[in-house]
């Protein structure tokens, strides 16, 4: 079990991004949250078997259609044991 803490730069907000990666992270049974930032980036921590996380990543990062990602920041951080996955106002 791992957990990462990753920051989406780009055309993050206003575009249905966070609901984007909140339904890729439900659906590949992932935990964690995502959240918009004030300085337009958006950061979502995601927890689990770090081979369903790299597959997440690969999904978020071809975008939703609307969005774009010109950078990225990745961390790994320590386990929490959340249950689900939110999206945090």
């Amino acid at each position: 079990m791992k957990r990462y803490r990753f920051k989406f730069y780009g055309r993050v907000q206003g575009v249905g991004f966070r609901y984007f990666v909140y339904t890729k992270a439900y659906t590949l049974g992932l935990s964690g949250y995502v959240k918009n930032l004030d300085d337009g980036s958006v950061e979502a921590e995601v927890e689990g078997e770090e081979q369903i996380i790299h597959k997440f990543l690969d999904i978020v990062l071809k975008g939703n259609g609307f969005s774009r990602i010109d950078d990225i920041e990745k961390e790994q951080v320590d386990v929490k044991g959340d249950k689900k996955f939110k999206i945090l106002y």
